[in-house]
């Protein structure tokens, strides 16, 4: 094995922070029970915050390398659960915030963060479902459990349509049976979300229009809420009786104005998708589904590919909202 690794490594200077692709020494890999040879991440839109400058200030210390999911095969592992060549994969807990990440040919994590990839799916494929997919499935199962159910007069509402989240919500909803309205702010991208599984395109502005009502006409089963802000507060006006609001993102900022009345007269759920600490068992179980539920096929679609060098740039267009979809960073 030799003695460094490439790596996108961030570092801070009398101008802010920078990334590089650096030479990294294997001697300065942090502790942990997995050696694991990555062969694929993904860019989040919290990937782009930390790479863009650290902006929000996520990453906590410097040297730093971002990347807050990754996929590949073990090539060492002190832990009896896994074995070299079993191929794994982490999503969460603050890897790429607190703790080195995946834009790295290499990486050294706890064995507790591992999930074995499930049967029938590519580390590639792992990763173009990454954090926002599996978030997705989160707050499927959230709204599930809170009676959620197909075949229902009104369509589940999933806001940011076309980013990562969105689009994976999308397909999943579809699936299993769901009438879907998507929100975008992106209308040229109609088609793309129509192909997902979308059967209404919603124009964002209309969903971020200023109502001092408290409550509004019953639209939507259920919703997965991407965007948070001006937007989550008008779709918990618009929900139906008894109905659920899954929030899994801020997109469109981290507060919102709320209203009592969606909670009183109509029974609303606001439910918190935290999928950076999810437990393991729920995490075995996202993944199963996951692999039995998504059409692989179309998941491909919706995904495209960057090498480690493009991760910079990439950075920035995903700030931007011009990132469509899963965006898979190619490593090894």
């Amino acid at each position: 094995m030799a003695d460094t690794f490439k790596a996108l490594m961030l570092r801070e200077t009398d101008d802010g922070v920078a990334a590089a692709i650096e030479d990294v020494p294997m001697a300065d890999l942090p502790e942990g029970e997995v050696l694991v040879k990555v062969e694929h991440s993904t860019l989040n839109y919290k990937d782009g915050l930390v790479v863009d400058g650290n902006k929000g200030r996520l990453a906590r210390t410097f040297p730093h390398i971002p990347g807050i999911d990754l996929a590949g095969t073990v090539l060492e592992s002190s832990d009896g659960r896994y074995a070299e060549g079993d191929r794994v994969v982490i999503t969460g807990w603050h890897m790429g915030e607190r703790y080195w990440g995946g834009f790295s040919e290499l990486q050294r994590v706890r064995a507790d963060w591992l999930v074995h990839v499930p049967e029938g799916m590519t580390t590639r494929q792992a990763m173009a479902v990454g954090t926002a997919g599996l978030t997705s499935m989160f707050a499927l199962m959230a709204l599930e459990a809170h009676g959620l159910e197909p075949g229902g007069e009104r369509p589940v509402l999933v806001t940011g349509g076309a980013g990562g989240v969105g689009s994976v919500a999308i397909a999943l909803l579809a699936r299993n049976g769901y009438q879907v309205a998507a929100s975008t702010g992106r209308p040229e991208l109609g088609d793309y979300l129509r192909e997902l599984g979308a059967s209404e395109i919603i124009e964002r502005a209309e969903l971020t229009e200023e109502s001092s009502a408290p409550l509004e006409s019953e639209r939507w089963a259920g919703c997965i809420d991407a965007v948070a802000g001006p937007t989550l507060s008008r779709v918990l006006r618009q929900i139906g009786r008894g109905g659920s609001v899954a929030a899994c993102g801020l997109a469109g900022g981290a507060t919102f104005e709320g209203h009592i009345m969606p909670f009183l007269l109509r029974g609303v759920n606001l439910l918190g998708i935290d999928s950076v600490t999810m437990p393991y068992p729920q995490r075995v179980e996202a993944w199963r589904r996951v692999a039995a539920e998504l059409d692989l096929a179309l998941l491909d679609g919706m995904t495209s590919g960057c090498a480690l060098e493009d991760v910079p740039a990439q950075a920035k267009a995903i700030l931007k909202g011009q990132v469509r979809g899963r965006l898979v960073v190619d490593i090894g």
